[in-house]
């Protein structure tokens, strides 16, 4: 019989909740009309839309009219980056974007998109536990500054960002902020006045919701240009019929992981420290990458000197247990993290991480399984591992 499957990838995806998949099956079936339709069919999709950016505003204490629907994250962080720059060089405003050296692909990309249309993009440094300093932000605004992209909390080393205070400067210098919280929901306060943010980038299969579908907020007043063109949905700031099961699932899911946040934060920490606790316990010469106690609930991530990540990834694979080496969105580049490399660590040892990321059906029997069979995995990695021979060696000639 195979071994249960245990899965510890959260920070990619988590799977439906029965709940959200029980809210959407209407919106599939009996209520599939066009929420651009006057007729009854249409209007009732219009109601279920209306309702759900009503939740998803009070969930983020936002007005219902700054919440847009998108197709997801990236799409997300695309419009708000790209809308706001373009908006606020078309006003006058200036050409100068900063954003975090240890940003999503979707941030990163887009600003470097951004650089080929005329754009100064600053990158700023973190520290070696993955944080942005405020006084390096402070240091890096200039007159010509139309944007400011810094991440809640990071998607490979959990690190969570001082996104009040970095959104306070912000204010102070009348330069607009956006968070992409992808990773914060479910775990972190969401509230967008108390976090000093003009934008706000959320999807909802991070947080037990279905895949394809995400909402920005867009405090009222920011200056933004629409990304996609065409109809007059989502006041003309994102065409395209809108996903309504998709949508309705996002609110569904988004309404559970606010009331469930303090049991998933607990359950999750407490998951997450026995792993931590465990594996320092018994593999030598490991790393805990990003903040040691600034980090997301669910989030390990490690490096194994000696070994490489993908290594350990194919024989967990074979137990049943599902983990992931860095972003989802580049778990196929042999490049090491930049994530990674922004804290300082050698291409060698960030080749050896491994991100573990617990969710709400996770077990402590499940924890410990996987404190019995990493171990032997990271000792037979390194009986073939030249490098560990080099290290025993260097070690008996000292």
């Amino acid at each position: 019989m195979a071994p249960e499957q245990i899965y510890l990838d959260h920070a990619a995806t988590t799977p439906a909740d029965p709940q959200v998949v029980e809210a959407m099956l209407p919106y599939f079936t009996q209520q599939f009309g066009n929420p651009s339709s006057i007729y009854r069919l249409g209007r009732t999709a219009l109601e279920a839309l209306d309702e759900a950016r009503e939740t998803v505003a009070a969930v983020l204490g936002a007005r219902r009219k700054e919440i847009v629907f998108t197709g997801g994250g990236s799409e997300g962080d695309n419009l708000a980056l790209k809308g706001v720059a373009l908006a606020q060089r078309e006003a006058g405003r200036g050409n100068h974007v900063i954003i975090s050296a240890i940003e999503h692909h979707a941030v990163l990309h887009t600003a470097e998109y951004l650089e080929r249309f005329g754009f100064e993009v600053t990158q700023l440094p973190v520290d070696s536990d993955g944080l942005v300093r405020v006084a390096d932000l402070e240091a890096a605004l200039r007159p010509t500054t139309v944007l400011v992209s810094i991440m809640y909390a990071n998607n490979e080393i959990g690190t969570i960002q001082p996104i009040a205070e970095l959104g306070a400067v912000c204010r102070a210098h009348d330069v607009i902020f956006h968070t992409d919280a992808v990773q914060a929901v479910g775990a972190l306060p969401l509230n967008v006045k108390a976090l000093n943010v003009d934008l706000l980038t959320l999807t909802a299969h991070k947080f037990y919701g279905p895949k394809g579908v995400g909402a920005l907020y867009i405090r009222r007043g920011v200056p933004l240009l629409p990304q996609l063109n065409g109809g007059s949905q989502e006041r003309r700031l994102r065409a395209g019929t809108e996903n309504v099961p998709g949508i309705v699932g996002l609110a569904t899911a988004l309404r559970l992981s606010a009331e469930r946040l303090e049991s998933d934060r607990a359950h999750s920490t407490m998951l997450r420290d026995r792993l931590i606790a465990g594996l320092e316990q018994r593999v030598e010469h490991i790393h805990l990458n990003g903040h040691r106690t600034q980090r997301l609930p669910n989030n390990v991530n490690l490096s194994f000197d000696f070994i490489e990540g993908e290594s350990m990834l194919l024989l967990l694979d074979q137990q049943n247990i599902y983990a992931s080496s860095g972003s989802a969105c580049s778990s196929g580049s042999l490049e090491p993290s930049h994530v990674l490399m922004a804290l300082g660590m050698p291409p060698e040892r960030a080749h050896g991480s491994l991100r573990l990321t617990v969710g709400r059906a996770n077990t402590v029997e499940q924890i410990d399984r996987v404190l019995e069979v990493l171990p032997p995995i990271v000792e037979r990695l390194r009986s073939v591992s030249p490098l560990y021979r080099q290290h025993l060696a260097a070690t008996s000639a000292g």
